[in-house]
Protein backbone atom coordinates (compact mmCIF):
# COMPACT_ATOMS: atom_id res chain seq x y z
CA UNK A 1 0.00 0.00 0.00
CA UNK A 2 1.53 3.48 -1.20
CA UNK A 3 -0.51 6.64 0.36
CA UNK A 4 -3.46 4.56 1.25
CA UNK A 5 -3.73 2.80 -2.43
CA UNK A 6 -3.60 -0.46 -2.83
CA UNK A 7 -0.19 -1.61 -5.01
CA UNK A 8 -1.99 -2.66 -8.81
CA UNK A 9 0.63 -4.49 -10.99
CA UNK A 10 0.71 -1.98 -13.58
CA UNK A 11 1.01 0.71 -10.16
CA UNK A 12 3.98 -1.44 -8.68
CA UNK A 13 5.81 -1.80 -12.10
CA UNK A 14 5.42 2.07 -12.26
CA UNK A 15 6.64 2.65 -8.67
CA UNK A 16 9.56 0.48 -9.33
CA UNK A 17 11.02 1.80 -12.36
CA UNK A 18 10.92 5.07 -10.87
CA UNK A 19 12.32 4.20 -7.45
CA UNK A 20 14.99 1.89 -9.71
CA UNK A 21 13.86 -1.23 -8.06
CA UNK A 22 14.49 -4.77 -9.34
CA UNK A 23 11.28 -6.67 -10.58
CA UNK A 24 10.27 -9.02 -8.32
CA UNK A 25 10.43 -12.80 -9.38
CA UNK A 26 6.34 -13.17 -9.41
CA UNK A 27 6.53 -10.16 -11.60
CA UNK A 28 8.12 -11.89 -14.00
CA UNK A 29 7.08 -14.19 -16.78
CA UNK A 30 7.18 -17.84 -16.63
CA UNK A 31 9.71 -18.60 -18.72
CA UNK A 32 12.36 -15.57 -17.26
CA UNK A 33 11.30 -16.93 -13.82
CA UNK A 34 12.62 -20.45 -14.71
CA UNK A 35 15.71 -18.68 -16.08
CA UNK A 36 15.90 -16.74 -13.12
CA UNK A 37 15.90 -19.36 -11.23
CA UNK A 38 18.79 -21.25 -13.39
CA UNK A 39 20.36 -18.20 -13.23
CA UNK A 40 20.52 -18.38 -8.94
CA UNK A 41 21.07 -22.17 -8.69
CA UNK A 42 24.64 -21.85 -11.51
CA UNK A 43 25.90 -18.79 -9.75
CA UNK A 44 25.95 -19.69 -6.34
CA UNK A 45 29.44 -20.75 -5.90
CA UNK A 46 32.54 -18.91 -7.58
CA UNK A 47 34.25 -20.45 -10.09
CA UNK A 48 37.50 -17.98 -9.50
CA UNK A 49 39.11 -17.21 -6.44
CA UNK A 50 41.77 -14.23 -7.26
CA UNK A 51 42.16 -12.31 -10.45
CA UNK A 52 45.34 -10.61 -11.40
CA UNK A 53 45.58 -7.98 -14.13
CA UNK A 54 48.19 -5.65 -14.41
CA UNK A 55 49.46 -4.70 -11.29
CA UNK A 56 46.54 -5.19 -9.47
CA UNK A 57 45.24 -8.80 -7.41
CA UNK A 58 41.90 -8.37 -5.84
CA UNK A 59 39.14 -11.38 -5.04
CA UNK A 60 36.78 -12.43 -7.74
CA UNK A 61 32.95 -11.50 -6.32
CA UNK A 62 30.67 -13.23 -8.06
CA UNK A 63 30.95 -16.78 -10.97
CA UNK A 64 31.38 -16.42 -14.36
CA UNK A 65 30.77 -18.21 -17.24
CA UNK A 66 34.40 -18.64 -17.97
CA UNK A 67 34.99 -21.60 -20.80
CA UNK A 68 36.77 -25.48 -19.49
CA UNK A 69 39.31 -25.60 -16.90
CA UNK A 70 38.82 -22.05 -16.21
CA UNK A 71 35.46 -21.80 -15.16
CA UNK A 72 35.37 -25.57 -13.21
CA UNK A 73 35.44 -24.09 -10.14
CA UNK A 74 39.20 -25.49 -9.68
CA UNK A 75 40.88 -22.05 -10.43
CA UNK A 76 42.14 -20.36 -7.37
CA UNK A 77 43.86 -17.71 -9.42
CA UNK A 78 43.24 -16.36 -12.94
CA UNK A 79 45.86 -14.05 -14.66
CA UNK A 80 44.44 -11.86 -17.06
CA UNK A 81 46.70 -9.56 -19.44
CA UNK A 82 45.61 -5.24 -18.60
CA UNK A 83 45.88 -4.22 -22.66
CA UNK A 84 44.72 -7.39 -24.46
CA UNK A 85 41.92 -9.20 -21.81
CA UNK A 86 42.87 -12.82 -22.35
CA UNK A 87 43.17 -14.89 -19.52
CA UNK A 88 45.10 -17.61 -18.43
CA UNK A 89 45.80 -20.17 -15.24
CA UNK A 90 49.65 -19.38 -15.33
CA UNK A 91 51.90 -16.74 -14.28
CA UNK A 92 54.52 -17.98 -16.38
CA UNK A 93 51.99 -18.59 -19.61
CA UNK A 94 51.03 -14.60 -18.30
CA UNK A 95 54.57 -13.61 -18.91
CA UNK A 96 55.51 -15.22 -22.20
CA UNK A 97 51.83 -13.53 -23.43
CA UNK A 98 53.13 -10.48 -22.08
CA UNK A 99 56.23 -10.49 -24.16
CA UNK A 100 54.37 -10.83 -27.32
CA UNK A 101 51.39 -8.91 -26.86
CA UNK A 102 51.24 -6.21 -29.40
CA UNK A 103 47.96 -4.07 -27.88
CA UNK A 104 48.45 -1.24 -26.20
CA UNK A 105 44.92 0.11 -26.09
CA UNK A 106 41.21 -1.09 -26.89
CA UNK A 107 41.30 -2.28 -30.02
CA UNK A 108 38.30 0.16 -31.18
CA UNK A 109 38.60 4.44 -32.17
CA UNK A 110 39.51 6.64 -29.25
CA UNK A 111 36.53 9.13 -29.06
CA UNK A 112 38.04 11.21 -26.20
CA UNK A 113 41.03 12.21 -24.05
CA UNK A 114 41.40 14.10 -20.96
CA UNK A 115 44.42 15.15 -19.79
CA UNK A 116 44.73 15.69 -15.57
CA UNK A 117 47.96 17.51 -15.43
CA UNK A 118 46.52 19.70 -12.77
CA UNK A 119 46.30 16.99 -10.49
CA UNK A 120 49.03 14.95 -11.53
CA UNK A 121 46.99 12.01 -12.13
CA UNK A 122 47.41 9.78 -15.43
CA UNK A 123 45.19 10.75 -18.64
CA UNK A 124 42.18 9.14 -19.45
CA UNK A 125 40.58 7.69 -22.63
CA UNK A 126 37.18 6.65 -23.84
CA UNK A 127 37.74 3.77 -26.82
CA UNK A 128 34.78 2.74 -29.05
CA UNK A 129 34.39 -0.71 -29.69
CA UNK A 130 31.88 -2.37 -31.86
CA UNK A 131 30.87 -5.79 -30.55
CA UNK A 132 30.89 -7.26 -34.15
CA UNK A 133 34.55 -6.20 -34.99
CA UNK A 134 35.70 -6.47 -31.84
CA UNK A 135 34.39 -9.56 -30.86
CA UNK A 136 37.07 -11.54 -28.76
CA UNK A 137 37.87 -8.35 -26.96
CA UNK A 138 34.54 -7.54 -25.54
CA UNK A 139 34.13 -11.38 -24.87
CA UNK A 140 37.06 -10.94 -22.65
CA UNK A 141 35.60 -7.96 -21.30
CA UNK A 142 32.18 -9.35 -20.47
CA UNK A 143 34.03 -12.47 -18.32
CA UNK A 144 35.67 -10.00 -16.03
CA UNK A 145 33.10 -7.92 -15.41
CA UNK A 146 30.86 -10.62 -14.61
CA UNK A 147 33.44 -11.77 -11.69
CA UNK A 148 32.23 -8.34 -10.41
CA UNK A 149 28.78 -8.21 -11.46
CA UNK A 150 25.98 -10.17 -10.01
CA UNK A 151 23.04 -10.31 -12.65
CA UNK A 152 24.54 -9.87 -16.19
CA UNK A 153 23.72 -12.31 -18.80
CA UNK A 154 25.70 -11.90 -21.69
CA UNK A 155 28.88 -12.81 -21.81
CA UNK A 156 29.23 -13.95 -25.90
CA UNK A 157 26.34 -12.36 -27.29
CA UNK A 158 28.72 -9.36 -27.74
CA UNK A 159 27.62 -8.20 -31.65
CA UNK A 160 24.29 -6.31 -30.61
CA UNK A 161 26.51 -3.88 -28.38
CA UNK A 162 28.93 -1.03 -28.26
CA UNK A 163 31.22 -0.83 -26.31
CA UNK A 164 32.70 2.41 -24.80
CA UNK A 165 35.94 1.15 -22.68
CA UNK A 166 37.76 3.85 -20.42
CA UNK A 167 41.37 3.90 -19.73
CA UNK A 168 44.50 5.03 -17.90
CA UNK A 169 47.71 5.62 -19.54
CA UNK A 170 51.13 5.18 -18.55
CA UNK A 171 52.56 8.14 -19.44
CA UNK A 172 56.19 5.96 -19.91
CA UNK A 173 55.20 3.50 -22.29
CA UNK A 174 51.84 5.02 -23.58
CA UNK A 175 49.69 1.85 -23.16
CA UNK A 176 46.43 2.00 -21.17
CA UNK A 177 44.99 -0.06 -18.83
CA UNK A 178 41.02 -0.88 -18.90
CA UNK A 179 39.26 0.84 -15.57
CA UNK A 180 35.64 0.65 -16.54
CA UNK A 181 33.37 0.29 -19.42
CA UNK A 182 30.07 0.73 -20.53
CA UNK A 183 27.72 -1.28 -23.43
CA UNK A 184 24.66 0.03 -25.21
CA UNK A 185 22.65 -1.57 -27.68
CA UNK A 186 22.56 -0.72 -30.79
CA UNK A 187 19.15 -0.84 -31.45
CA UNK A 188 17.23 -0.60 -28.45
CA UNK A 189 13.30 -0.37 -28.54
CA UNK A 190 12.84 1.09 -25.07
CA UNK A 191 16.01 4.22 -25.60
CA UNK A 192 17.82 2.85 -22.73
CA UNK A 193 21.58 4.94 -23.48
CA UNK A 194 23.24 2.12 -21.27
CA UNK A 195 23.47 -1.70 -20.93
CA UNK A 196 26.43 -2.65 -18.61
CA UNK A 197 28.18 -0.09 -16.59
CA UNK A 198 31.15 -1.31 -14.32
CA UNK A 199 34.32 0.43 -12.49
CA UNK A 200 37.10 -2.52 -12.16
CA UNK A 201 37.36 -2.64 -8.09
CA UNK A 202 40.85 -1.06 -7.82
CA UNK A 203 39.87 2.22 -10.13
CA UNK A 204 36.63 2.38 -7.95
CA UNK A 205 36.06 5.81 -4.99
CA UNK A 206 37.69 7.75 -7.64
CA UNK A 207 34.99 9.46 -9.46
CA UNK A 208 35.18 6.74 -12.42
CA UNK A 209 31.37 5.43 -12.15
CA UNK A 210 29.93 9.03 -12.37
CA UNK A 211 32.38 10.02 -15.02
CA UNK A 212 31.14 6.51 -17.32
CA UNK A 213 27.45 8.00 -16.83
CA UNK A 214 28.59 11.44 -17.47
CA UNK A 215 29.97 10.14 -21.11
CA UNK A 216 26.35 7.99 -21.78
CA UNK A 217 25.04 10.92 -21.29
CA UNK A 218 26.64 13.58 -23.70
CA UNK A 219 26.64 10.73 -26.71
CA UNK A 220 23.19 11.22 -25.64
CA UNK A 221 22.79 14.88 -25.78
CA UNK A 222 24.80 14.39 -29.69
CA UNK A 223 21.85 11.82 -30.44
CA UNK A 224 19.08 14.36 -29.93
CA UNK A 225 17.85 11.54 -27.57
CA UNK A 226 17.02 11.56 -23.69
CA UNK A 227 18.42 8.29 -22.20
CA UNK A 228 18.03 6.23 -19.55
CA UNK A 229 19.76 2.85 -18.50
CA UNK A 230 18.86 -0.52 -18.87
CA UNK A 231 17.20 -1.80 -15.52
CA UNK A 232 17.43 -4.04 -13.49
CA UNK A 233 20.77 -1.59 -11.64
CA UNK A 234 23.20 -3.35 -9.47
CA UNK A 235 23.28 -1.97 -5.64
CA UNK A 236 26.81 0.27 -7.12
CA UNK A 237 24.78 1.22 -10.04
CA UNK A 238 22.24 2.76 -8.43
CA UNK A 239 24.51 4.18 -5.75
CA UNK A 240 26.15 5.85 -8.86
CA UNK A 241 22.95 6.75 -10.87
CA UNK A 242 20.97 8.51 -8.42
CA UNK A 243 24.29 10.44 -7.15
CA UNK A 244 24.88 11.38 -10.84
CA UNK A 245 21.08 12.71 -11.60
CA UNK A 246 21.14 14.47 -8.24
CA UNK A 247 24.10 16.63 -8.49
CA UNK A 248 23.17 17.24 -12.36
CA UNK A 249 19.58 18.67 -11.40
CA UNK A 250 20.81 20.32 -8.31
CA UNK A 251 23.34 22.50 -10.97
CA UNK A 252 20.92 22.97 -13.10
CA UNK A 253 18.35 24.24 -10.30
CA UNK A 254 21.11 26.38 -9.32
CA UNK A 255 21.93 27.91 -12.87
CA UNK A 256 18.27 28.95 -12.98
CA UNK A 257 16.00 31.70 -11.79
CA UNK A 258 12.54 31.52 -12.13
CA UNK A 259 9.85 28.23 -12.56
CA UNK A 260 11.91 25.07 -14.39
CA UNK A 261 9.36 22.39 -15.25
CA UNK A 262 11.07 18.47 -14.97
CA UNK A 263 10.57 18.40 -18.80
CA UNK A 264 12.58 21.43 -18.91
CA UNK A 265 15.61 20.16 -17.05
CA UNK A 266 15.28 16.80 -19.23
CA UNK A 267 15.53 18.48 -22.24
CA UNK A 268 18.67 20.32 -20.89
CA UNK A 269 20.45 17.68 -19.29
CA UNK A 270 19.03 14.33 -21.87
CA UNK A 271 17.93 12.62 -18.67
CA UNK A 272 14.49 11.30 -18.66
CA UNK A 273 11.80 12.99 -16.52
CA UNK A 274 11.04 9.95 -14.20
CA UNK A 275 15.01 9.87 -13.51
CA UNK A 276 14.85 13.56 -12.57
CA UNK A 277 11.53 12.70 -10.51
CA UNK A 278 13.74 9.94 -8.67
CA UNK A 279 16.63 12.37 -7.86
CA UNK A 280 14.17 15.11 -6.66
CA UNK A 281 12.50 13.04 -4.27
CA UNK A 282 15.30 11.70 -2.92
CA UNK A 283 16.39 15.55 -2.31
CA UNK A 284 13.24 16.12 -0.80
CA UNK A 285 12.55 18.93 -3.30
CA UNK A 286 9.04 17.71 -5.33
CA UNK A 287 5.51 17.90 -4.51
CA UNK A 288 2.96 16.80 -6.16
CA UNK A 289 -0.02 18.84 -6.81
CA UNK A 290 -2.90 18.95 -9.01
CA UNK A 291 -2.18 16.05 -10.30
CA UNK A 292 1.63 17.72 -11.52
CA UNK A 293 4.75 17.18 -9.95
CA UNK A 294 6.34 21.03 -8.92
CA UNK A 295 9.80 21.76 -7.67
CA UNK A 296 9.85 23.47 -4.52
CA UNK A 297 13.09 24.66 -3.29
CA UNK A 298 15.00 27.63 -2.18
CA UNK A 299 18.42 29.42 -3.47
CA UNK A 300 19.52 28.52 -0.23
CA UNK A 301 18.47 24.87 -0.37
CA UNK A 302 20.09 23.74 -3.49
CA UNK A 303 22.98 25.52 -2.06
CA UNK A 304 23.21 23.33 0.89
CA UNK A 305 22.59 20.48 -1.02
CA UNK A 306 25.26 21.40 -4.09
CA UNK A 307 27.60 21.45 -1.05
CA UNK A 308 27.56 18.45 -0.03
CA UNK A 309 28.44 16.95 -4.24
CA UNK A 310 31.11 19.43 -4.17
CA UNK A 311 33.23 18.70 -1.46
CA UNK A 312 35.56 16.03 -3.38
CA UNK A 313 37.36 17.03 -6.77
CA UNK A 314 34.37 15.19 -9.48
CA UNK A 315 35.27 14.63 -12.72
CA UNK A 316 34.03 15.90 -15.65
CA UNK A 317 33.36 15.22 -19.19
CA UNK A 318 34.38 17.77 -21.63
CA UNK A 319 32.43 17.95 -24.56
CA UNK A 320 35.05 19.94 -26.58
CA UNK A 321 37.03 16.93 -26.08
CA UNK A 322 34.81 14.50 -27.09
CA UNK A 323 35.79 13.31 -30.78
CA UNK A 324 32.51 11.13 -31.59
CA UNK A 325 29.19 11.43 -33.64
CA UNK A 326 26.24 8.63 -33.50
CA UNK A 327 27.27 5.67 -35.70
CA UNK A 328 25.41 4.62 -38.21
CA UNK A 329 23.92 1.09 -38.32
CA UNK A 330 22.16 -1.60 -40.84
CA UNK A 331 18.37 -1.36 -40.19
CA UNK A 332 17.29 -3.11 -36.89
CA UNK A 333 16.76 -6.95 -37.85
CA UNK A 334 12.88 -7.70 -37.38
CA UNK A 335 11.62 -8.55 -33.88
CA UNK A 336 14.90 -7.05 -32.42
CA UNK A 337 14.06 -6.03 -28.71
CA UNK A 338 16.13 -4.42 -26.00
CA UNK A 339 16.90 -5.74 -22.65
CA UNK A 340 19.79 -8.38 -23.69
CA UNK A 341 22.74 -7.11 -21.83
CA UNK A 342 22.11 -7.16 -17.64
Amino acid sequence: DTGGRKLTRNLKRRYNEINNVGADPEDLTPMDQKLELEHDERTKVKNVGVVECGRYEVDAWYYSPYPGAYGDGSCAKLYVCEHCLKYMRKQRTLLQHKARCTLSHPPGRQIYRHPQPETGKPTLAFWELDGTHAKAYCQNLCLLAKLFLDHKTLYFDVEPFMFYVMTEEDERTGKHSVVGYFSKEKYSMEDYNLACILTLPPYQRRGYGSFLIGMSYELSRREHKVGTPERPLSDLGQVSYRSYWSRVVLRVLHQHRGSISVRDISTQTSIREPDIVSALTSLNLLKYWKGQHIISATPKIIEEHLRSFNKAYQLEVNPAWVQWSPPVFPLAPSGRKGGANR
